[in-house]
């Protein structure tokens, strides 16, 4: 299928739509792309389209949508904008689901609390590390690597990224693979961007009335399971699952599509 494109704010958003039904809709993470998503085959979105109209789009700076070398495009609030601004252009007329991953969590997170008329129920998938206090933050990883590729070069930083080590829970996952699916020139600037966003404050999001599915998997500081958890105390109507295997990862297709069916 053709990509349709939004443009607002020095970027142009790619998105698809596939399927006929309520709208589901899909924000991905840093680095990925709906191509990289897919390739991970941890979900699969053919079968969460059945009886969905599926909405799946490039992050700004992402795959196939284009952004500009300039960190604050890159903060969560302004994905946020982006998504808002899809949905103005698609113009549902009826509240819609939405799941988003790590980014796209806040993302979900935040244009709920934006516009909460507009969504019915939340996924919120592997949440980002939120509301850090005090020195060695987590999220300076993001800093220190924008950093690094000022300094060294976007081709280095590239191949020192391929000689990582997979988090524990994915050592012995071939098919998590993740070369950022970002051009040279706005790596940097993405890394800062998210380096200075944090997850929307703890009261609002305990404002939220939507009926939220919260999935994580453990070992990974950047995504950690206590992020998770703080947020299924914070939203009044939520499920948490914890994943500490690929296979069980794998579950989360059925699990989605369970809580979409009530």
């Amino acid at each position: 299928m053709q990509d349709s494109h939004v443009t607002r704010a020095g970027a142009t958003i790619a998105y698809e739509l596939t399927g006929s039904g309520p709208l589901l809709g899909y924000a991905h993470g840093v680095f990925l792309s709906r191509a990289a998503v897919r390739r991970l085959h941890l979900l699969d979105f053919d079968a969460l389209a059945a009886g969905h109209r599926l909405l799946t789009y490039d992050q700004r700076g992402h795959g196939h949508s284009t952004g500009r070398p300039i960190a604050d495009d890159y903060r969560f609030e302004n994905f946020t904008l982006d998504l808002l601004a899809l949905l103005d252009e698609l113009d549902p007329d009826e509240p819609i689901d939405f799941m988003g991953s790590s980014l796209g969590c806040d993302v979900a997170l935040r244009a709920a609390i934006t516009a909460p008329e507009r969504f019915r129920r939340l996924v919120l998938i592997i949440p980002p590390v939120a509301w850090e206090v005090g020195p060695n933050q987590t999220r300076q990883w993001y800093t220190d690597n924008a950093e690094a590729i000022e300094s060294r070069g976007a081709a280095h930083w590239r191949q020192e990224w391929a000689r990582r080590e997979p988090l524990p829970i994915f050592a012995d996952y071939p098919a998590f693979d993740l070369p950022p699916d970002i051009p040279d020139d706005l790596l940097a600037p993405i890394l800062r961007g998210i380096g200075e966003s944090d997850l929307p404050a703890q009261y609002e999001i305990a404002t939220l009335p939507h009926p939220a599915l919260i999935l994580t998997w453990d070992t990974d500081p950047l995504h950690p399971v206590s992020t998770a958890r703080q947020l299924h105390e914070l939203l009044p109507d939520s499920t948490l699952h914890v994943s500490t295997t690929v296979a069980d990862v794998q579950t989360w297709t059925n699990r989605i599509a369970d809580f979409l069916a009530r």
